[in-house]
């Protein structure tokens, strides 16, 4: 890479790191927020599923019309990026009812919808060969930044969610601002007319369809791990008697498991440009899903058996995500690549609200120790998805003809 390509990942990645921090924002303290509320853990866990809705309806907005193509993505990012951090201060110092605070986390959905899918059309642009370690280093740093709100939590905020928004919303503000200095890269289209029938064409190409339903796999486990491992990692720390299982350390072990799914996204961007993405994605998958099986015989289980399995299904489940985006960027029309991209996202994080939503349900027919195991049905069928897609002719746009 040269300097200039180096620079510009750096910038967004950091960037986009600080701004997904909105993501979890009041996930992370959800357990207070229900306490101040009187919710449920059901009724909280729409703190998370109305993001993913407004995100999905954001998404959709946007890929109907081709906002992504048209408005230059470093504007769009850094516009929406504020939006999200206004909702967010909002929340962490006026807000006292839980439906306000659900109209702002949907809002904050629908501004993330212009943050994700530009940031990976601006960093697609600036490369093409190495496209998958690059978008892999986005994809890590959106996720370490959707880890951060559990490490605020950690280090001040067990007790203080407000500051905890607050925080969250300030890093936001940062990093939309901080991308608006990355020019667009040699490798991105212009911009293209607004062609609604872009859609109906990304919808119907088979190697894209394959792609996109690998991803689909994927999600339905991600976003339901990530809302809920906070969760039972408390539960699994309360059932165990080893002296170190604090809820200081189940907020830490939270985030460490959310944030090393950033090292699984730069290692398996490295290794599909080497390998190819699919073979990396079906490995990925196979791994994450059977840790969502096996997540039960943790359960109670010593810090120093509980922190190194989660750890390890925090870098495989993320490891695949990126490879999915860059699939994508190779196989559709590149003018529409970002309205290819939102649809992708928008239908992946639509799934995610019925995962979200059938953890807790789960977890009270059978115990939060094998809440789980349904999510392992999304890898496998990804997994099929992808080894299709290894066969299709098209496989040879993949990873520099390595599929």
């Amino acid at each position: 890479m040269n300097r200039s390509q180096w620079y510009a990942l750096t910038v967004v990645a950091i960037g986009e790191l600080f701004v997904m921090s909105l993501w979890f924002s009041a996930s992370a303290v959800a357990p207070q927020l229900a306490v101040e509320w009187g919710l449920t853990l059901s009724q909280a866990a729409w703190l998370t599923t109305v993001v993913q809705l407004g995100f999905v309806g954001g998404a959709l907005a946007s890929a109907a019309l081709t906002l992504s193509d048209v408005v230059p993505p470093r504007y769009l990012l850094a516009g929406s990026s504020l939006v999200g951090a206004a909702a967010t201060v909002v929340l962490g110092t006026v807000v006292e009812s839980p439906a306000v605070a659900l109209s702002l986390r949907f809002l904050t959905g629908v501004a993330l919808a212009g943050v994700y899918p530009p940031g990976m059309k601006l960093v697609a642009g600036w490369f093409r060969e190495g496209r998958g370690f690059a978008i892999g280093t986005l994809i890590g740093a959106l996720t370490v930044g959707s880890a951060l709100p559990h490490l605020l939590r950690a280090v001040g905020g067990i007790d203080r969610p407000r500051l905890v928004l607050l925080g969250a919303a300030t890093l936001a503000t940062v990093g939309g601002l901080l991308v608006l200095r990355v020019r667009p890269g040699p490798y991105q289209s212009p911009a293209a007319p607004f062609d609604p029938a872009a859609v109906r064409r990304i919808l119907r190409d088979p190697p894209t369809l394959l792609a996109n339903t690998g991803y689909f796999g994927h999600m339905w486990e991600l976003y339901a791990v990530w809302t809920w491992l906070p969760v039972f990692l408390t539960l699994a720390f309360d059932a165990s008697s080893h002296p170190q299982a604090t809820p200081e350390a189940a907020a830490l072990t939270a985030f460490g498991a959310i944030a090393i799914g950033g090292v699984g996204a730069l290692v398996a961007g490295r290794a599909a440009d080497i390998w190819g993405r699919t073979t990396v994605t079906a490995v990925s998958m196979v791994g994450s899903g059977l840790a969502s099986l096996l997540a039960g015989l943790v359960f109670g289980a010593s810090p120093l058996v509980v922190v190194p399995f989660v750890l390890g299904w925090g870098f495989a489940i993320v490891a695949d995500s990126a490879q999915f985006s860059a699939a994508v960027s190779e196989l559709a029309d590149p003018s529409y690549l970002g309205t290819a991209l939102t649809l992708q996202t928008a239908f992946g994080f639509l799934l995610t609200v019925v995962s979200i939503q059938l953890t807790p349900v789960v977890a009270d027919l059978v115990g939060w120790q094998w809440a789980f195991a349904p999510l392992a049905v999304g890898p496998a069928i990804g997994t099929f998805a992808m080894l299709r897609l290894r066969r299709h002719p098209d496989a040879a746009k993949l990873a520099g003809g390595r599929g």
